[in-house]
């Protein structure tokens, strides 16, 4: 009897809901629609180079449920811009629904060809959604920035196939910068005229130069990078005011910070390089050396947000000043398998989130005579959020282990005496650690870093034990700090000469 009641009970309920006019859809009459932005601002994108997806909420604040008689953008099907209404793609819609009190998103995209548009570098490239028509008209205005670039990819060919360098024993997507592109003409000079754009691994041939000047800006899509052949080299000589950058090409502000967006740079076997005043960010390993012919220099070179490795340095012969890493996944300097190396000035921190990282990593493989060690560390920073900010494997062979740090900040902390005391971790011992500053805790010789969320890695006038602390004759060398400012007659520790810590 309980059941029949209910069964009855139910039946009633479904015969009244039916009876319902709930979907009576009145005209909108322009005045229930509210919108959560009047303008959507797309971040800048490159021409051509599909943008990132955007949304504005459509908002019924009537009691009735209307019905939009049309959606569309002003420019019609030649605009640039995309919609999609109640999952719907396309640039007009009519007749779409919305429930009393109830909201639609609409999400909005972008794709422009600048020179469709203007001969200008940047463009602001707006267009409308228009609701409604006539006296009930109502729109949200649609805006971003569009620049010209110059695009760099491998070649299509009439079979379907793609351009492919043999590196190694296998083929990967790239193709060779030529001197003489039908459509970019000298592929291997890049200047600050307009931003380069990489698809693909653009490599440097055996035997020529790629020359980037002053302030070029270099932009790499996911799985792409540069890469040198043998005898092959790359000379990039930034200024202070105008550094050269390498970086992904998502260009919103979100991706700003984020690792792994590209692959990196290859200096490989037998070839060369110099970077004078550059920044490398957001790649998988920055700078990869491997067993170049002559010693590349790095000079005033900030590597940062690095998915594995900011330097990953292997048989290689560097000589580097005020270089600057942090925020790597592995390691901000990782030198594998031995090689030749003089750093003086450096700092190299890491304050990757997440553990199983430290600022400086040092092995020479199988301890050979191949995989000999020669680093010599001066007036440097090693320091991370990291206990153990420096981690030395020497191999079975310690008479090809030869390093020094001299007049250098180093944290380690041994956490759990989880390292023995004597070679490599004797750091009483002069012969490897003369003059060091040796962090074994958290209140001892602390950099007091300026901002390292934002990789402002200068140290501050807090750091007491570290300014003035370098040896002067090793600051000879490096006159000038990274940021351009003179370290003598009084040199601080690091890449920075210190600042204030308060300053804006």
């Amino acid at each position: 009897m309980k059941f029949l009641y209910q069964l009855v009970f139910l039946f009633v309920i479904v015969s009244l809901a039916s009876c319902r006019d709930d979907f009576h859809f009145e005209p909108s009459s322009g005045s229930e629609l509210r919108f959560s932005k009047d303008t959507v601002y797309l971040d800048t994108v490159f021409s051509n180079i599909g943008s990132s997806t955007y949304n504005l909420k459509v908002y019924n604040k009537s009691n009735k449920d209307i019905k939009i008689p049309s959606i569309r953008l002003s420019k019609g099907e030649n605009s640039g811009f995309r919609l999609m209404v109640d999952g719907m793609a396309g640039k007009s819609f009519e007749n779409v629904e919305l429930l009393a009190h109830d909201s639609l998103f609409i999400f909005v995209e972008t794709t422009v060809d600048i020179k469709q548009q203007t001969q200008d570098k940047e463009f602001l490239y707006t267009d409308e959604i228009l609701f409604q028509s006539g006296a009930n008209q109502q729109k949200v205005n649609l805006v971003t920035l569009v620049r010209d670039a110059v695009f760099l990819y491998p070649q299509r060919f009439q079979d379907g196939s793609y351009e492919s360098l043999q590196f190694g024993d296998q083929k990967i997507y790239g193709f060779f910068l030529d001197e003489n592109d039908a459509v970019n003409g000298n592929e291997l000079e890049w200047t600050n005229d307009k931003p380069y754009v990489i698809y693909g691994y653009a490599a440097v041939a055996p035997g020529k130069t790629l020359q980037i000047t002053e302030g070029a800006e270099v932009h790499f899509h996911a799985g792409s990078g540069l890469v040198t052949f043998s005898d092959a080299a790359i000379k990039a000589e930034g200024t202070v005011g105008k550094p050269i950058i390498f970086q992904g090409d998502r260009l919103e502000p979100s991706y700003e910070n984020v690792p792994g967006q590209w692959e990196g740079i290859w200096i490989s076997v037998d070839s060369n390089a110099s970077f004078n005043n550059a920044i490398i960010k957001n790649a998988k390993d920055g700078l990869f050396i491997n067993k170049n012919k002559l010693p590349v220099t790095l000079n005033n070179l900030q590597v940062y947000n690095c998915e594995s490795n900011g330097l990953l340095l292997q048989v290689a012969n560097v000589v580097g000043k005020n270089i600057v890493t942090n925020n790597c996944g592995l390691a901000g300097l990782n030198i594998h398998l031995g090689g030749t190396y003089d750093f003086t000035h450096c700092t190299f921190a890491n304050y990757w989130a997440r553990q199983n990282q430290t600022a400086v990593v040092i092995n020479n493989g199988n301890a050979t005579n191949e995989f000999a060690l020669q680093a010599y560390f001066k007036n440097s920073i090693v320091y991370g959020n990291a206990n153990e900010s420096l981690l030395l494997n020497p191999g079975a062979k310690q008479t090809n282990f030869n390093f020094k740090f001299e007049n250098c900040l180093i944290k380690f902390f041994n956490t759990g005496n989880r390292f023995t005391t004597d070679f490599p971790y004797n750091f009483e011992n002069a012969a490897y650690y003369p003059g060091i500053l040796l962090a074994k805790n958290f209140s001892e010789h602390l950099p007091y870093f300026f901002n390292t969320q934002k990789n402002e890695m200068m140290i501050t006038d807090k750091a007491s034990t570290l300014i003035g602390a370098a040896n002067p004759v090793f600051a000879q060398s490096a006159p000038l700090d990274i940021a351009g400012k003179s370290r003598i007659p009084s040199a601080d520790i690091g890449a920075y000469q210190h600042i204030s810590s308060t300053q804006d």
